[in-house]
């Protein structure tokens, strides 16, 4: 998906999912955040929280668009004040998942269906009204997505992703990369 840029060019290119380690102080997502926009790139995901350590956090971020740009923006994300390391796991084996909760419609006449299409993806309904289920689901962007789309049909309600997290395959940690 393109990237929308203040110019009317637009940056397109591969995914990059980048995770920086943090300070964990008030004030350093609005730096990192500012530096993406400053430079024109919209992040697509932004997951943040705390790490073993209480005293750092992790970002991950998912941005899209010319690797010799998203490399200037990682060498600027490393300069900023509380940025203790800045990864980009782009062409690193990593594991990733995303949470979504999905609420659905769900009458009597579909809620059988529903709950085979849960099964299949290996969701779990987490709660139910007389109209709709609210459905949690976690995997990969691609099961998160072709999910959205079985769900379609029945009316999509309200719905929230968590955006990707990640980490490096192997004994690796986002400090070593």
């Amino acid at each position: 998906m393109p990237v929308t840029k203040s110019s009317p060019q637009q940056n397109v290119g591969m995914q990059h999912t980048i995770t920086v380690l943090v300070e964990n102080k008030p004030g350093v997502l609005t730096r990192v955040a500012g530096l993406f926009a400053r430079r024109g790139y919209n992040i697509e995901s932004l997951a943040v929280s705390i790490t073993e350590d209480p005293t750092v956090s992790r970002m991950t971020v998912v941005a899209s668009g010319d690797a010799q740009a998203l490399d200037q923006i990682n060498k600027q994300l490393a300069k900023l004040i509380d940025v203790i390391h800045v990864a980009d796991y782009t062409d690193l084996p990593m594991v990733e998942r995303e949470l979504a909760l999905i609420k659905v419609n769900a009458d009597t006449s579909v809620r059988g269906e529903v709950m085979q299409l849960v099964d299949i993806f290996r969701a779990k309904i987490i709660d139910i009204s007389d109209k709709t289920f609210t459905i949690e689901v976690t995997g990969g962007v691609e099961k998160i997505n072709a999910f959205e789309k079985m769900l379609e049909p029945y009316g999509i309600r309200e719905m929230v992703r968590t955006g990707r997290i990640a980490l490096v395959r192997g004994a690796r940690t986002a400090a070593q990369t």
